[in-house]
């Protein structure tokens, strides 16, 4: 039995807040800002890709393998870094904060589970924190099922890339309070305000 081809798409993605995702459901965890490799960070069903532009259109290449790939193509590219990618739904796509990419492939054919992606960034000194309305930077997501592994750093030549190095991290904010909890204060504030009361 032969093994299927390698999955292959192409399409401008857009760009908000120095970032588009792979998210795998609607939902979005809020997950802080992690810049220790400048390029990629993530929580379990959703991960960011960092931008050098604040806001506009990127081109963005996907490739979903069954293996690794069997060597890492430096010579086009700034940044290649490597990130392990949890997904509960198996339905991990390339997506944008405020909208949706066109017709995103299936990053995670094989289900539920841990993946790997190369992620490979150019141009993200071309136009750092502008807004552009056509294309300056590129990306390569290279895709397979992986057991979680740390970071693997392939090429970190970009300034952008250096700059979100130096930054501390930030951590995600508290989750917010339930509703269940919000009840149970105005309940409480109530009573607190009709004893001043009578």
């Amino acid at each position: 039995m032969t093994e299927p081809a390698p999955i292959t798409a192409s399409s401008l993605v857009r760009v908000d807040y120095h970032t588009f995702e792979l998210t795998d459901s609607d939902t979005r965890t809020p997950m802080g800002f992690d810049t220790s490799n400048g390029l990629v960070f993530s929580v379990p069903g959703q991960a960011v890709i960092c931008t050098g532009i604040s806001n506009g259109w990127v081109n963005v290449s996907v490739q979903v393998c069954w293996h690794p790939p069997a060597q890492v193509d430096a010579n086009a590219w700034d940044e290649i870094v490597e990130h392990s990618v949890e997904t509960a739904t198996g339905a991990l796509r390339v997506t944008s904060v405020m909208s949706d990419a066109p017709d995103p492939p299936l990053l995670t054919p094989q289900g539920p589970g841990t993946y790997r992606v190369r992620v490979h960034a150019r141009g993200r000194d071309t136009a750092p924190d502008g807004a552009v309305f056509e294309p300056v930077e590129d990306y390569l997501l290279i895709v397979w099922s992986a057991e979680s592994q740390p970071d693997e750093i392939h090429k970190q030549t970009d300034r952008y890339g250096m700059e979100l190095r130096a930054q501390p991290s930030r951590p995600a904010p508290p989750p917010p309070e339930s509703d269940a909890e919000d009840d149970s204060r105005r309940r409480q504030r109530e009573r607190l305000q009709r004893r001043r009361t009578s």
